[in-house]
């Protein structure tokens, strides 16, 4: 195996991995922007306020996106089981 096919997997996995966690990623930001908004304009300054909408927000989202990401997760992984003969060499 070339190490150039090491960086072409490496890369390929990082963005697989990248693209399966930005819904959740970006459930939980916007989730918090929002719950940190409205403490400052509630006034109410409690810590662990902001961890329930989160948790709930990325659990739906999580949820949401199972179908699609098991389907992503596989292919990835079916194509490297495919080309496993070409990595061999």
């Amino acid at each position: 195996m070339s190490p150039q096919t090491v960086v072409e997997l490496g890369q390929s996995a990082l963005t697989t991995i990248l693209i399966l966690a930005a819904p959740l990623l970006l459930a939980g930001l916007v989730v918090g922007l929002v719950v940190g908004i409205l403490q400052t304009v509630t006034s109410i300054q409690e810590a662990t306020l902001t961890y329930v909408p989160k948790m709930i927000a990325v659990i739906v989202v999580f949820i949401i996106c199972l179908p699609w990401i098991s389907r992503t997760m596989v292919n990835f992984t079916s194509q490297l089981l495919v080309n496993l003969p070409q990595y061999a060499r």
